[in-house]
């Protein structure tokens, strides 16, 4: 009732308590905290012991203290092994088409066993383990059950490794029936001499632009996509806008290319919880999108990347977000780090989809797309991954760009550009993302 055990939830404390040792009350807590300076014994371990839990629990001892010993090296699964597995057996049984799903819903058992859930059908498939209010206690635990259903050895970090349910079905059905794929996943890329491809491509761009063939059409039917200042960013649109040169903090353009629905995001279809996303720079929002459409237009199911060498390359330029923010509360605060550092913008994306190649934010200013685009090819032939998201996100969460360069005379007054031509006058600023498979 104070302390850590304060922040623990009822379903925590039930698991506790049906582990075979409940919590103790701060009273209890003093009462064998005295008994301990008072007694003669150098070790003392101060817990109230449930003997009927523990004599309940008491086959699954020999696990549990497995569990505290140094986790086997990862290996496949070998043919003996599956044999033995009921569970490898119920799943053989099924039509192929219909082991996915029937392994997710035996691991979202197993899940709602762990937390005290009566409805499996409650569990998320694709929540993280640890928004679901998974602990070390917890994850020790699902990992244990798991390894005596299935036969296997797994790794005392599964949970961690394999963050969702539908992520650790898809790993137990991969070392349940392809021993070559699980043996791929650690093995090094191949260095070959075949040409890099590009294989999908996802986008965004001012003028309703939410594809490459519509940018095509913006391209070919020579559309202006610039426009105001958006609304929804609080910019002051009126008060920093004078067409004279020069004013100290005052930009003497008010047009630009914009995302204006940079804001919009689905949070739950990547499983981040409303609070981490409100933390989250739009930048990192629209390249995980765009990823995930990108490999879908390759013809990729994005869930079946999840574990492979697959390299994220991304350029960034744009490090405001995390500026404009005034005071922010307490529970979002916590996650602002991560929302607004440019170096997780690739990492986001390589967590979120499960990749285990090279995940690098590249910020050589305008470049940047291009340079993480040639570091991706680079990487690719090395065989540093075998797959490989590159590309490029930008959203100017602040007008200081336009202010710092109408301070220095750079900007086109008409906010665009005229690149090669006898009238240019000064760079536009715009906003955009895209990304190659």
């Amino acid at each position: 009732d104070s302390g850590m055990g304060a922040r623990l939830d009822d379903a925590t404390v039930a698991r506790m308590a049906a582990s075979g040792f409940p919590g103790l009350s701060s009273a209890d807590n003093l009462s064998l905290f005295d008994q301990a300076l008072a007694a003669g014994d150098a070790v003392l371990v101060p817990v109230k012991a449930d003997r009927g839990a523990l004599a309940k629990r008491g086959a699954e001892l020999p696990h549990l203290l497995r569990a505290l010993a140094p986790a086997p090296v990862r290996r496949a699964a070998t043919e003996g092994e599956n044999e033995m597995s009921p569970f490898v057996r119920g799943l053989a049984a099924l039509p192929e088409s219909d082991r996915a799903g029937s392994a997710l819903d035996w691991v979202r058992e197993h899940v709602a066993a762990v937390l005290g859930h009566g409805d499996a059908t409650a569990i998320e498939a694709k929540r993280p383990f640890s928004d679901m209010g998974f602990d070390s206690l917890a994850s020790v635990d699902l990992r244990n059950r798991l390894t005596r259903a299935t036969g296997m050895k797994l790794p005392a970090t599964l949970v961690f490794d394999y963050p969702t349910p539908k992520a650790l079905a898809h790993y137990l059905l991969e070392r349940a029936f392809s021993v070559e794929a699980a043996v791929a996943r650690v093995a090094p890329a191949a260095v070959t001499d075949e040409p890099i491809a590009i294989v999908g491509m996802a986008c965004r761009y001012p003028g309703g632009v939410t594809s490459p063939e519509a940018l095509w059409q913006l391209v070919a039917g020579e559309v202006d996509a610039v426009s105001g200042f958006p609304a929804d960013r609080g910019w002051d649109v009126a008060g920093i806008y004078d067409p004279e040169p020069g004013v100290p903090g005052k930009s003497y353009a008010n047009e630009g290319g914009f995302l204006y629905d940079a804001a919009l995001f689905d949070p739950g279809f990547f499983g981040i919880s409303p609070r981490e996303a409100q933390a989250m720079d739009p930048q990192q929002r629209l390249l995980l999108e765009t990823s995930w459409e990108a490999l879908e237009r390759a013809g990729i199911d994005p869930e079946s990347v999840r574990g492979t060498e697959t390299g994220v390359f991304a350029g960034v330029m744009y490090h405001d977000w995390g500026t404009r923010l005034g005071r922010v509360p307490e529970d979002v605060a916590g996650y602002l780090g991560n929302g607004s550092l440019a170096s997780v913008v690739s990492g986001r994306v390589a967590y979120a989809l499960g990749l285990e190649g090279p995940a690098v934010t590249v910020d050589t200013a305008c470049s940047s797309s291009l340079v993480a685009t040639h570091w991706a090819i680079q990487a690719l032939r090395r065989g540093e991954c075998t797959l490989a998201l590159s590309g490029g996100v930008t959203v100017m969460s602040t007008p200081d760009t336009f202010i710092d360069f109408s301070r220095q005379r750079g900007l086109a007054p008409d906010g665009r550009c005229k690149s090669f031509a006898a009238s240019a006058d000064g760079t536009g600023w715009s906003e955009g993302v895209g990304v190659l498979v």
